[in-house]
């Protein structure tokens, strides 16, 4: 990823849901007010996921809200917006989206150097209770430290 990038919208709710097996970046075919709309962060995807339909990767329930001064021309907020990858990235994701206990979910959505609209999808497995429970412990004796080395300095 570039250092010039701005994040419209994060999942960060997947990464305590799920364990992250492997990341990929893929473009999304937006429409203008749709570009609009994520460019005023009016978006969530915290419960969003990708399918694959006739070989192609598509993005669900992704809410992207209308753009006020489209009017006629506006979008649907809940609509399946394609994702753009190469030959070998989608093969990969259809293969693990027909593995059982595997998901597909976008972890971010941003805009590059160039201007375009990317997200970070990845592949994830769910997390059990016990799982998660220890990411919290994990976390909080991470602050504990944190605490006890910037009181000891």
């Amino acid at each position: 990823m570039t250092l010039n990038m701005e994040v419209v919208a994060e999942n960060r709710k997947a990464r305590f849901e799920y364990f992250i097996l492997e990341e990929f970046e893929a473009g999304i075919v937006l429409l203008s007010s749709e570009v609009k709309s994520l460019r005023e962060r009016k978006a969530n995807i915290s419960d969003a996921y990708v399918i694959e339909k006739n070989c192609e990767i598509w993005l669900h329930n992704m809410h992207i809200s209308e753009y006020k001064a489209a009017n006629l021309k506006n979008h649907k907020p809940k609509r399946e917006r394609k994702l753009l990858l190469h030959k070998k990235e989608v093969n990969k994701l259809i293969g693990h989206i027909k593995t059982a206990g595997i998901t597909v979910v976008p972890l971010s959505i941003y805009f590059n150097d160039k201007g375009l609209a990317k997200t970070k999808i990845a592949i994830v497995k769910g997390k059990k209770l016990y799982d998660k429970r220890a990411t919290i412990k994990q976390r909080e004796w991470d602050r504990e430290k944190n605490r006890l080395s910037k009181n000891n300095f």
